[in-house]
């Protein structure tokens, strides 16, 4: 079953795990308003820079995304990923236009030291052009020797260092499984990012499970479940089943079960203060949790948890995507909101809800609770 959608701001969220494997999730949201009296359209008068950062840090590695929005709605989009792999420090980004859509440039830096000598090695995909740059410095004694070597970078559009493609693999721990991702580049930048996970269990099916291949482009997503037949394994995914049957009813109509169909798939974990919740589901039927009621097919949902987190401070950033979206990864909808308890007979609280298919901001709401 193949079904093409859009993703997020949180291809970072993707990259989430449990906090079985030490891992945390933080991250930040700052937003400026600004009106302008004079203006005699209300529209006119406010200005919006809001700027969402999450971060997901497991091991030695934080994997970051971060969203610019402004009162017209999405306007940038980064990822970053940072960490150390073995004696190596690496760092990359990715930048992408979310409205083009498009992919705007790709930079990769790696340092290592050793025995005294530092190298560096940084590599920039942008405009169809490839550079890259291989640094080295060391002393010995009184001597100091540096060495940089440029390869590429004549803005000719053309494809460097006879450089075609390059995949990227990485295994890392999501809740409670294992995924496995692949990332393609070639000359016109990004290709495509796909998530693997193998074995997920149906309840009380032990000898059937599912592999789910999540592919994301420019433009559309794709997710395909593909049954598997094995024994023994366990389910930790909210599978939304759905069981067709006939018969049953008097002599002659014997039970048949004709069909499974899932209809949707969902996962959540708690990581720390923080709760991660993913949901799509492609049926016809009332669609179930922060979906119910709406015309998107899939959520991504980062909120704190009342155990945890976080005394007076509380907040949820959901991403909701629609079939056919005209932005990056098909985002269409995106709700935020936070509140905080400043005394005890006071609290602020802030929502914004920002409809990208129209390029708007729908709500806006700010308020605050007062009580004796």
């Amino acid at each position: 079953m193949r079904k093409r959608i859009g993703v997020v701001c949180l291809v970072s969220l993707l990259v989430m795990g449990a906090g079985a494997f030490a891992a945390t999730l933080s991250g930040s949201w700052v937003t400026d308003v600004t009106i302008d009296p004079q203006e005699a359209i209300f529209s006119d008068a406010i200005a919006i820079v809001s700027v969402a950062t999450v971060s997901y840090s497991v091991g030695d590695w934080t994997f970051s995304s971060i969203t610019d929005l402004d009162e017209g709605g999405w306007t940038d989009q980064d990822f970053v990923a940072s960490g150390v792999l073995g004696a190596f420090t690496l760092t990359s980004a990715l930048g992408f236009d979310p409205v083009t859509p498009a992919f705007d440039a790709w930079n990769t830096t790696a340092a290592v030291s050793m025995a005294g000598v530092s190298f560096v090695a940084d590599f920039t995909l942008q405009d169809s052009d490839v550079t890259l740059l291989l640094g080295g410095s060391g002393v010995a004694g009184d001597i100091e020797l540096g060495i940089d070597l440029s390869f590429g970078g004549d803005d000719n559009d053309v494809c460097d260092l006879n450089w075609t493609q390059l995949e990227i693999s990485v295994g890392f721990p999501f809740c409670c499984t294992i995924l496995e991702s692949v990332v393609t580049f070639d000359c016109d930048g990004f290709q495509n990012i796909v998530f693997m996970a193998d074995g997920i269990a149906i309840p009380n099916l032990p000898f059937l499970t599912l592999d789910v291949l999540l592919e994301f482009t420019l433009q559309t997503k794709t997710l395909t479940l593909s049954p598997v037949i094995e024994f023994g394994a366990t389910a930790c995914f909210d599978l939304y089943i759905d069981l067709a049957s006939t018969g049953g009813i008097g002599p002659g109509a014997p039970l048949t079960l004709d069909s499974i169909t899932i209809d949707g798939v969902g996962i959540s974990c708690d990581m720390g203060a923080v709760t991660f919740t993913g949901l799509s589901y492609w049926g016809l039927g009332t669609k179930p949790g922060l979906l119910a009621g709406t015309d998107y097919w899939e959520v991504y949902h980062v909120s704190s948890n009342e155990e945890a987190c976080c005394g007076p401070f509380g907040f949820d950033l959901a991403v909701y995507f629609l079939d056919a979206g005209a932005l990056l990864f098909d985002v269409s909808l995106i709700e935020a909101s936070m509140t905080l308890q400043m005394a005890s007979q006071f609290t602020f609280n802030m929502g914004m809800e920002i409809d990208l298919e129209i390029g708007a901001f729908t709500e806006w709401v700010v308020g605050f609770l007062v009580s004796w």
